[in-house]
Order: structure tokens, then C-alpha cells, then sequence
């Protein structure tokens, strides 16, 4: 946050984000922040902030985790990689000997038979520069390099050269305690190249810089704090105006400047996180043959560029989805947030371990009386249409989404005109009231819109919803029914409350994308699993909504969800295309693919970019990773064995009597060599060929950069 009260602008010249109003009666839905003390920092070490800028960071490679990753050394070919270590240096001391053998004698000889047909012994041999000294030198370094270069092929020295000695040497080199390592004289990392404060020492902010140098020293200076000012200054660089505001800020605050609203530095338990990239470690790719060579070794990572294509896990519970990958996420997008680069909102069940409620700006618990926050049912949407379809959707059952537009119609013609009586939308009660056709409610709407002088804008919506009222197929008895599961005394003050009941707690509005929030939806499936499929079906469907048709794209929005089976619906798989270009996107986790309805299975698995398949996965959940990854082209060897009856009578009966020795007849043996085509995981290797902790896993860039499944083990 820049010190005018609003987050820096993204380099790209994006408009700045206004800066979350957690103040009472703010804008954009966003509820008043409870007082409470703010998070500290994971641990109380000094941080090196010099130390990890100046770390090497790889290229852009998609997955590659690229803090202080080398570049794997390319070895000469599947033949050469294939010969043990062993076997390779004795065979390469074996040709050393032979090498230095054969020039230690057979360069005596060599020469005197040179001598004898050319009459070397006649030139002079007066000093070392004379015809006859300068003549043998020549001999024995041709005769040298002869037997290096045939000795060395043969004993394959390159070979040992690139495999141990070069890395050796690197080792040896990189390892040196850096003359350059300490702070110069005047206090600042001068000595690594590098001033992370260069821009605003240039502009002018002595006194800031001088209180972050100072501060640098300490190693009070972390990685969240070191991206949420430089976000910041981005701002400046944008908006020069705020120079004064954000030196002055600096001066004060030093490295707690243009902090989050929550005061929040660090998270109370961290994985291994690289903010500068956006990424955050998962795991390592394992050295298979299958994965590519340029990932083979290195660390995994996912970073927005990939979440924006939106990622979908499958595996059964106890794979470690959840612990391995759904956790290490939803804490990247609360650093993120922290730095002020994005929003996350995380759902899953209230047992999830997910992180501590600390790590979160804000939690959403129905059905939990210590909730500090509620839900709002239609989102904060700006148009009452839009809340209403996506309430309708997440109030229908799987079993009737042939219905899903008559029940959206039904309820849009309530809540359309109720929010044009009153200027908000109906509570639960009042809700259910109006689609049972209760007489009283109906007789207040009207009212109300007539004091409005707006009855006649929707009379005609009113006389349509009157005359489904009692018919067998008016979807608004079905709706009535499944709201009642949200009216419950344990969902008392959850929710939009009515005009006499108003809700007991502040509502958190899931349209509000664009300040840098965390969000922890907690879902009550253990004690009302039904409303539990609801409400995640809700929430994910207006954070699709929200995120594809924001204005502002400058943070990142990230939506996590540990069990998406209730959440997935038609409208979701249609807004998961929709975000790649909104800088959005989603994680979402299941245990089987089964879980979903047979018509939306496909089309999720071909919405989302990223797939990871866990250990464990059915076969017929393997069928769509394995079609979707396709097919490689590999050589196959056929080998055929025959009775061997060449020759003549000498030769045939040779072989007759080395058979009866042997007690087998004497066979020929032929090779054949194909290419042929075959899947590159199939779905009995997905279903049973995966080891624990493991998963496979694509990736795709927004860019359309595609990266072929990895086996990676997510434990390291």
C-alpha cells in the first residue's frame, strides 16, 4: 500500500489498486475488520536480504523452481549415461595406463625409426632451440596427441570429464567464501553489485533509504516486506506525486512501510517460498525418463502464470492433496496478498487443515456461533439478474440441472423486484416466502413498490411468478425447500438478514477481487453437509462471475478449493475458461472424477491447463489424464529366435555336437527395430505404477507455453 492509502501500480502501467476499506461503510463489500493483535513473523532469525537477491534465479521455465536452481549438465547421450560409474572410471584409468605406457616406450622406438630412414642424428644438436631438439619435440606431442585422442576415445575421458571432474571444479569454485560477501563501509549490500533501494536513492528518499539500510543491517528487512515495497514504489514511479507521502512513510516505518491493512509481515509457518518469482516449492522432479531432461533433478513450483490457467487435482483422500499441494497454495496466495500482488479466497471443510485462521483476513464459518464474519448470498453483484442466477444455481441439486433456467427465472423475478422495493436483497425467510407465494409477503412487496412508484416497471415479473404459485411443476416450491436448509438456528445471522432480523455480524461479499484479501471459507459438511455443497457451490460461482468481469486486474485472484466435487457446476467450467485472461485463477482438488456429473467431467478436464494426477487415482479416471497427455513415439525391439541351419555338413555337424553338449539346439537370434506409438502415462501406470507422496503433473502457461507431465515427488 503506497502512502496515499492506495497499492502500487504493476509495472505494465496498470491502474493503481485502492487500498482494502476495512473501515465501517466502505465500498465494495468489504466488512470491517475485527480488532485483533497483528500476525508476527514466522521466526525471529535475521533475514539476508542481499544474500537472496544476489541468488542466481533460472530462466522462465514453467514448474521450474528457479531460486538458486544451476542448469542440470547434458551427458553424452543414453549410451554414455547408461554405463555405471564404476565401469567408467576403471575404464578410463585402464586407457590412461596403457596411454602413458605406449608413449613412455613406443616413443624411443618411434623416434629411432624416424631417425634411421630420415637421418635426424645429422642436423645439429647444439642448445635447445637446434633443428634435432626442435624435430623430437614435435614427435612426441604429435605422438601425444595421437594417444589422447585415440586412448581417450576409447577410455571415454570427455565423458569423466563432465561427470565428475567439471562439477568437481564448479564445487570447488562456487563453494569459496565470497571476498565480496559483507556490507561495504557505508552500510549498504554495495559489495554484492547490487542496491535494492537504487530507484529511490536516485529520486531523492535519503532519509527512507537511510532507515531501510539501517534496517538491512539488522536483517530486520524480510522477503515479504522487501516486494511490498517495491510494489509500492512502483506506484511512485507511476504517480511521482506520491514521492513526498512514500518517503516520509519509509522514514517512519522502515521496513514495516505500506504495510497490509492487517499489519501482517510474514506468515505464522511458511514452506519454501520465492516472492520475488511468485512461486512457491512443491516438491523435486524425479530423474526418470520420462520427465524432460531440463527438469530432471530440479525443484517443482507453481507460480501465477500457471494458477491463471487454473489447476485441477485428482486423487482419493489420504494422498496428501490437500497437505502437499492445496495448503503450500493457499499460503502462496496469502503471501502474495500480504505483498499486495493478490487476493485469495481459500474453501473447504472447517477441519481442513488448510493454515491457522491468523494467516487470513478474513473467516467465513456458517453454522459456527464464533464466526466473526457472514456470507452474503448474492455477493455484492452489481446487477440483482446476475446474484439471483448464481443463487439459483447453487440452491439446485445435481439431479435436477435440467431445471437449472426455470429456477433461475423464478427466483430473478423475486429478488429483481424486492431489491428495487427495499434497496437490498431478500433475507432467507423473506425469500422463501415470496417463492411459496405466502400471501403477506407478497401484499408488502407490492406495497413497497407502489410507495416506490416502481410497481408497474415489474408488474409483469410479479403476475408470472403469482401464476406458477401451486402448480406442480413451479420451481419455486422445490427452491423454498432447499432454502430451508439455510435457515436453521445454526445459520442464525450467517446470512442476509430480513428488515426486522438484520444479520448479527458483518458480511463478507465475494465480489470484493480487487484489494488484496484473505479469505478462509470454512463449510460445516459434518454437521450440515447438504447446506455445505451449497454454499461452496455459491462462493465458487460468484468468484467466477467476479473475477472474469473485474475492471481492475492488477492483483492476482486465486480461488482454492479442497473438495470441489459440490462446487463444480456448468457455470464454473464456462467461467474457468473465462478467467485465463482476467489474471484469475482456481485450484481445485477431488477425489475422483466420479464425483462430478458424467456431462461435466470432459469439459472441466479440458477448461483447466494444469492437471495432477495422486497415487491411487481409478482407472477410468487415469483414461482422461492419459488421453489428455497423449502419445510418444518410442523404439520397440522385437527379438525372434530360430533353429539355426546354415552352412555345410562340416558347420552343421559342429553345431549338432556343441547342441547335444549343451542340451539345447543352437538357435539364431533376430533383432527388429520399430517406432511405434504408445501413451506416455497410461492409466494402469496412473492407477498403480505411482509411488506415495508422489503425483504427475502438467502445466500450461496463460502465454499457451505447455510443459509434458513430471513425476514429482511432493514430499522433498
Amino acid at each position: 500500500m503506497g502512502p496515499d492509502g492506495t497499492y502500487g501500480q504493476r509495472t505494465g502501467g496498470e491502474p493503481p489498486v485502492s487500498a482494502p476499506p476495512f473501515l465501517p461503510g466502505a465500498r465494495g463489500g468489504v466488512p470491517e475488520r475485527p480488532p485483533h493483535p497483528p500476525a508476527t513473523a514466522a521466526d525471529g532469525r535475521p533475514f539476508d536480504l542481499a544474500a537472496w537477491l544476489a541468488t542466481p534465479r533460472a530462466a522462465d521455465v514453467p514448474g521450474l523452481y528457479g531460486f538458486g536452481h544451476r542448469p542440470r549438465r547434458r551427458e553424452g547421450g543414453a549410451a554414455a549415461a547408461a554405463v555405471p560409474g564404476r565401469v567408467l572410471l576403471a575404464r578410463a584409468a585402464l586407457n590412461m595406463v596403457v596411454a602413458w605406457l605406449a608413449f613412455l616406450y613406443g616413443g624411443p622406438l618411434v623416434f629411432d625409426l624416424l631417425n634411421w630412414v630420415l637421418r635426424l642424428d645429422r642436423l645439429p644438436a647444439d642448445g635447445l632451440a637446434s633443428p634435432y631438439v626442435l624435430v623430437q619435440a614435435a614427435l612426441q606431442i604429435a605422438m601425444l596427441a595421437v594417444l589422447v585422442r585415440v586412448f581417450g576415445r576409447m577410455g571415454r575421458w570427455p565423458e569423466v570429464w563432465r561427470r565428475y571432474a567439471a562439477p568437481a571444479l564448479a564445487r570447488l569454485v562456487t563453494h569459496e567464501p565470497p571476498e565480496a560477501a559483507a556490507p561495504d563501509a557505508s552500510g549498504t549490500p554495495g559489495a554484492y553489485r547490487l542496491d535494492p533501494w537504487e530507484g529511490m536513492r536516485v529520486a531523492g528518499a535519503e532519509a527512507g533509504v537511510a532507515r531501510l539500510d539501517e534496517e538491512v543491517r539488522r536483517g530486520a528487512v524480510g522477503d515479504v516486506d522487501y516486494v511490498r515495497i517495491r510494489r509500492a514504489w512502483e506506484g511512485v514511479v507511476a504517480d511521482p506525486g506520491r514521492l513526498p507521502a512514500f518517503a516520509q512513510e519509509a522514514a517512519a516505518r522502515g521496513a514495516a512501510a505500506c504495510a497490509h491493512p492487517s499489519a501482517a509481515r510474514d506468515l505464522p509457518r511458511r514452506a519454501e517460498h520465492d516472492l520475488l518469482a511468485g512461486q512457491v516449492r512443491l516438491g523435486t522432479v524425479q530423474d526418470v525418463p520420462k520427465n524432460p531432461a531440463d527438469h530432471r533433478g530440479a525443484g517443482f513450483a507453481l507460480d501465477p502464470a500457471l494458477l491463471g490457467t487454473s489447476l485441477l487435482a485428482v486423487g482419493p483422500a489420504g494422498t496428501g492433496k490437500t497437505g502437499l499441494l492445496v495448503r503450500p497454495v493457499a499460503e502462496a496466495l496469502c503471501l502474495q496478498a500480504l505483498t499486495g500482488t493478490a487476493c485469495a479466497v481459500v474453501v473447504g471443510a472447517a477441519d481442513a487443515d488448510l493454515g491457522p485462521d491468523a494467516a487470513y483476513d478474513v473467516v467465513v464459518a456458517p453454522g459456527d456461533p464464533d464466526s466473526p464474519y457472514g456470507l452474503d448470498l448474492y455477493g455484492a453483484a452489481p446487477s440483482a439478474d446476475e446474484a439471483a442466477a448464481r443463487l439459483a444455481d447453487a440452491l439446485l441439486p445435481d439431479e435436477l440441472a435440467l431445471r437449472a433456467e426455470t429456477a433461475r427465472t423464478a427466483v430473478q423475478q423475486v429478488v429483481g423486484p424486492f431489491q428495487a422495493a427495499f434497496g437490498r436483497g431478500p433475507g432467507v425467510q423473506e425469500l422463501r416466502d415470496l417463492l411459496l407465494g405466502e400471501p403477506a409477503a407478497w401484499e408488502g412487496l407490492r406495497e413497497a413498490l407502489r410507495a416506490g412508484g416502481r410497481l408497474e416497471e415489474h408488474r409483469h415479473d410479479l403476475q408470472h411468478r403469482e401464476r406458477q404459485h401451486g402448480r406442480a411443476d413451479d420451481p419455486g416450491t422445490l427452491l423454498a425447500d432447499r432454502l430451508a436448509l439455510l435457515d436453521r438456528p445454526a445459520f442464525a445471522g450467517c446470512f442476509n438478514g430480513s428488515g426486522d432480523a438484520p444479520a448479527s455480524r458483518p458480511l463478507y461479499a465475494v465480489r470484493a477481487l480487487d484489494h488484496p484479501l484473505r479469505v478462509r471459507v470454512k463449510l460445516p459438511e459434518h454437521t450440515h453437509p447438504e447446506a455445505a455443497r451449497m454454499l461452496a457451490r455459491l462462493v465458487v460461482g460468484q468468484f467466477v462471475q467476479a473475477a472474469a468481469g473485474r475492471r481492475d486486474r492488477s492483483l492476482f485472484a486465486g480461488l482454492v478449493v479442497d473438495d470441489a466435487a459440490a462446487a463444480v457446476d456448468g457455470h464454473t467450467v464456462r467461467g474457468l475458461q473465462r478467467m485465463r485472461g482476467a489474471r484469475a485463477g482456481a485450484l481445485l482438488a477431488l477425489r475422483s472424477l466420479a464425483d462430478l456429473p458424467e456431462g461435466l467431467r470432459a469439459p472441466l478436464f479440458g477448461a483447466v491447463g494444469c492437471r495432477a494426477a495422486f497415487p491411487g487415482i481409478a482407472p477410468w479416471d487415469g483414461r482422461l489424464f492419459a488421453e489428455a497427455w497423449g502419445t510418444v513415439w518410442v523404439q520397440e525391439k522385437a527379438v525372434t529366435h530360430a533353429p539355426d541351419t546354415s552352412g555345410g555338413l562340416l558347420r552343421r555337424t559342429a553345431r549338432a555336437f556343441r547342441g547335444l553338449l549343451a542340451g539345447a539346439p543352437v538357435q539364431t537370434e533376430s533383432v527388429t527395430t520399430r517406432s511405434v506409438e504408445r501413451q506416455l502415462w497410461s492409466p494402469s501406470d496412473l492407477a498403480h505404477s505411482l509411488p506415495a507422496g508422489h503425483a504427475v503433473v502438467s502445466l500450461a502457461t496463460v502465454e499457451g507455453r505447455q510443459v509434458p507431465p513430471l513425476l514429482v515427488d511432493l514430499r522433498g
